[in-house]
C-alpha cells in the first residue's frame, strides 16, 4: 500500500494484521478525485475518517493538503499501524495535522468536538448492518459535525443492499470499484 499523490505521493503504508480491510488503491484514488471534484481541493480542509483501519485514507487526505484529519478507529492493531502511517507527516513541512483517536465510531460522535468537517469517510466492516451506517450519518447531523458544503463517502461491500440515507443528507451518486462501491451524500439544501 502507498500513498497515490500529494506531497507524500510514493510513500509505503503498513497494512494492519487482523480483520481490518484497506480500502483498495483504486478505490482510494477514485474517492479522492470525487472528493476534490466536489470540494475544489483538499487545501485547508478538515477530514473525518472513521473505521480508519491502517489509516490509510487519512494519510492520503493529509498528503493532499488537508488541514486536519481525525481518524478514529477501535481495534487496537490497527491504531499501532493508522499512528505509524501518520506519523511520516510529522517530518513533512507544510503538511497539516492529524490526531488518531482510539474510539469506537458511535462513542466518538457523541463526543462535544466543536468541529465541522468538510469531508467525511466511512468505512466500517462490510458486515456491519446498513441500520447502522444510517445511525452513524444520523449522529454527523445531530452533533452539527457537518458545513452545509460538506461531502460523505461510505464504503460498503458491491454485494449489499444500499442502506437509507437520513433526513437532512442527500444522495449525489453512488461509484463501483471491483468488490467495494461509495456511496457519496451531502447535506440536503432544506436541511
Amino acid at each position: 500500500m502507498r500513498i497515490i499523490a500529494g506531497m507524500a505521493k510514493g510513500r509505503s503504508l503498513n497494512s494492519p494484521i487482523g480483520n481490518t480491510r484497506p480500502t483498495s488503491d483504486r478505490a482510494r484514488e477514485a474517492l479522492f478525485s470525487t472528493l476534490e471534484s466536489e470540494l475544489g481541493s483538499l487545501n485547508d480542509k478538515y477530514f473525518l475518517d472513521l473505521y480508519a483501519g491502517s489509516g490509510a485514507v487519512s494519510a492520503e487526505a493529509l498528503s493532499r493538503g488537508a488541514a486536519l484529519t481525525h481518524t478514529v478507529e477501535n481495534e487496537e492493531s490497527a491504531i499501532h499501524v493508522a499512528r505509524s502511517n501518520l506519523a511520516i507527516f510529522e517530518n513533512i513541512v507544510g503538511s497539516g495535522t492529524y490526531q488518531v483517536f482510539n474510539s469506537s465510531v458511535a462513542r466518538f460522535l457523541k463526543t462535544n468536538i466543536n468541529i465541522q468537517y468538510d469531508a467525511i469517510f466511512i468505512d466500517p466492516p462490510y458486515e456491519f448492518a446498513n441500520n447502522l451506517v444510517t445511525i452513524d450519518l444520523e449522529a454527523l447531523i445531530q452533533n452539527n459535525l457537518l458545513k452545509p458544503e460538506s461531502i460523505i463517502a461510505v464504503e460498503r461491500d458491491s454485494k449489499s443492499k444500499a442502506f437509507n440515507w437520513p433526513t437532512g443528507l442527500t444522495e449525489l451518486k453512488v461509484r463501483k470499484y471491483g468488490h467495494a462501491v461509495i456511496y457519496y451524500g451531502i447535506p440536503s439544501q432544506n436541511g
